[in-house]
């Protein structure tokens, strides 16, 4: 019964990370800008990697594999948001433009002026 749960438990996190991964790519495919591409990028796709690690963790089947697996999640969670915010921050200092349909620039009072 509990190798049942665990393979079930297992599957669930494969199928959810991929499903996380394909939302990711898809956004990176059809999005307009490189900002709302980063944004699908950095939260989609840690997700989606974060829960296919976990479930590799729980396949191995050792306490000491799965700790490491979710030790890497969670250093996955802690650092995409904080590298894209700086390299969206660094890519609206450089110049790039934002998609005409954005309504508001918080970002344009931080820049000089043109």
């Amino acid at each position: 019964m509990n190798a049942m749960v665990l393979t079930v438990l297992t599957a669930a996190l494969l199928v959810g990370g991929a499903l996380f991964a394909l939302i990711a790519s898809i956004g990176l495919l059809r999005l307009p800008d490189v900002f709302t591409r980063m944004h699908a990028a950095s939260k989609a796709g840690t997700v989606g990697s974060g829960l296919l690690l976990l479930a590799a963790g729980l396949h191995a089947g050792d306490l000491a594999i799965f700790f490491r697996a979710l030790a890497g999640f969670l250093f996955f969670i802690l650092t995409a948001p904080i590298s894209a915010h700086l390299l969206a921050k660094t890519a609206h200092q450089v110049g790039y433009r934002l998609h005409r349909s954005t309504i508001i620039d918080e970002l344009r009072r931080d820049r000089p002026l043109e």
